[in-house]
């Protein structure tokens, strides 16, 4: 029984790392970069999480032991470079590749520090850790705003599937169970926000002093500008 369920472990893991090195390679294509910034967009995407995570609990660094999952990495990144021209402007294949890669790493990381004994809130925060921070890496590379930082229902969701999984393990039914539910409710989440535009309130007040947002600034600079009355033209000389 736990031949079959590190068996689905694996699976899962390349799933994830699949899924997520093909987002990163299609940001890289988006941003036009050269097939080394393929390659460092899609391994940040599909690492950088689960190294973060593998650090904070003195774990070996998973990736560096699998040569196997670099490779898969890198063989996504080198597919997506390759066929990039027909996939480069459809957001939503990355978005959802994205979603995919979440889910499983969400669950994956919260197994991980559940295995090395951590307190259940701690498994949580491993999980969305795992799941967002290369992500979050490979935004900032690409020059966005990370997505887990917009209005997007992203940490939420892999939250709830960890939590899904340390619940259910709790409860005692088999794990098997208990990864499949927890990823399937991050993955659920995700693509429920994605499908009907769910997002997080943002703060809508008045920037702060310094704010390199220079846009509410020149609003403030046009409605003044309209308030005022015209000057009169000076009288002929």
């Amino acid at each position: 029984m736990a031949g079959s369920f590190d068996l689905a472990l694996e699976a899962l893991g390349w799933i994830g790392t699949a899924a997520f090195a093909t987002a990163g390679a299609l940001a890289a294509a988006r941003k036009r970069l050269d097939p080394v910034g393929f390659l460092l967009v899609a391994g940040v995407t599909a690492f950088g999480g689960g190294t973060l995570r593998d650090l904070m609990l003195g774990l070996p660094v998973a990736w560096l032991l699998r040569p196997d999952l670099a490779g898969l990495a890198a063989l996504c990144a080198l597919l997506v470079f390759l066929f990039a021209p027909g996939v480069e402007r459809r957001v939503a294949l990355l978005l959802w590749a994205d979603a995919a890669g979440m889910a499983v790493f969400a669950v994956l990381g919260a197994e991980a520090a559940s295995r090395a004994g951590a307190a259940p809130w701690v498994c949580v925060l491993m999980g969305v850790m795992t799941a967002s921070f290369g992500g979050l890496i490979r935004d900032v590379i690409c020059g966005e705003i990370p997505l887990i930082l917009r209005r997007e229902i992203y940490a939420t969701a892999a939250a709830a599937g960890a939590g899904a999984f340390l619940a259910l393990g709790a409860l005692g039914t088999g794990r098997a169970l208990a990864v499949a539910a927890g990823a399937g409710t991050a993955f659920l989440i995700r693509a429920a926000a994605l499908g009907g535009g769910w997002s997080l309130p943002a703060y809508g007040g008045r920037p702060a002093e310094g704010s390199a947002d220079p846009e509410p600034r020149k609003e403030a600079r046009k409605e003044k500008g309209a308030e005022a009355p015209p000057r009169p033209a000076p009288p002929p000389a």
